[in-house]
């Protein structure tokens, strides 16, 4: 794990501008689960929850973790995004390079440093791995830890019912195959886009920006206050940082895009920056 720490990430600067993000009256709606018409995200959850095993895990990074399938530059890699429609969020039906956009240009107007620019808009580049040929329900969709028991803070909980993992005595009690404050580095998580990119970041941006990659999907963690009997000190550090994420990847969901062609210039100076011009992925 890359462990430089930016010089501001001792104590994460508040926001002073939030006109780019949901009112708080407005926030309440958002990751509501239970408003009709969510048919497309209860299936994707469904599979997601049935299928996500300890061992699933296990294979799916041996599989993927060479970076063996083909090399692109970042733009290639963001650009399929375009054509990406998320099918387990019941709040947009924006193609995925628009929440980028979003969740950057947030950031920005906020007055971060750019490297937390720039994780706002790579942050999901790992659904790349649809292309590939995953399913969406092995690329996207909240994380928890497998090998464990599964918290009941989870969304659609009771779909783990499915999950033979559920009946299996090795993974089915609090610690599972872990010990006490092992951390999290150590823990298996749900297989997806956020495993991927923290793998493929590590080497390129600083430990808070790879915490917020990897865990931003861990809602049962860092929003639900759950599994903190498996984080060890580095964790409970970082923990701030998701959370001070979590606003901007959420809140900054709109119907109204910002222009990419506009935009280009910036992003552009930003990855040249900070990655490699292309990607092994």
């Amino acid at each position: 794990m890359n462990t430089t720490t930016p010089p501001s990430a001792a104590s994460p600067q508040e926001p002073t501008v939030q006109a780019l993000l949901a009112s708080e009256p407005e926030r309440a709606a958002y990751r509501d689960y239970a408003q009709p018409g969510l048919d497309r995200v209860r299936a994707f959850y469904r599979n997601n929850h049935q299928h996500q095993t300890y061992d699933f895990v296990r294979g799916k990074k041996a599989q993927w973790l060479g970076f063996a399938q083909r090399e692109m530059t970042p733009w290639a890699a963001l650009e399929f995004l375009n054509t990406l429609v998320d099918e387990s969020d019941p709040d947009i039906e924006l193609p995925q390079i628009s929440h980028l956009l979003q969740t950057a240009e947030a950031i920005r107007a906020d007055g971060h440093p750019d490297w937390f620019v720039l994780t706002g808009f790579i942050h999901d580049l790992g659904k790349v791995l649809c292309l590939f040929g995953e399913p969406q329900w092995a690329v996207v969709g909240d994380t928890f830890p497998v090998g464990c028991r599964f918290s009941e803070r989870i969304v659609y909980p009771e779909y783990f019912a499915l999950n033979p993992d559920s009946r299996d005595d090795r993974y089915n009690s609090e610690y599972g195959v872990y010990t006490p404050g092992c951390g999290l580095d150590a823990v298996h998580m749900s297989w997806g886009h956020d495993e991927y990119l923290y793998q493929l970041m590590k080497a390129h941006l600083p430990l808070p920006a790879l915490y917020m990659i990897r865990y931003h999907s861990f809602y049962a963690w860092h929003r639900e206050g759950q599994y903190g009997h498996l984080t060890d000190a580095q964790d409970r550090a970082h923990l701030e940082w998701v959370r001070k994420f979590n606003p901007y990847d959420l809140y900054s969901k709109n119907d109204r895009p910002p222009v990419l062609a506009e935009l280009k210039p910036y992003y552009d100076g930003l990855m040249a920056k900070y990655l490699p011009a292309s990607l092994k992925l």
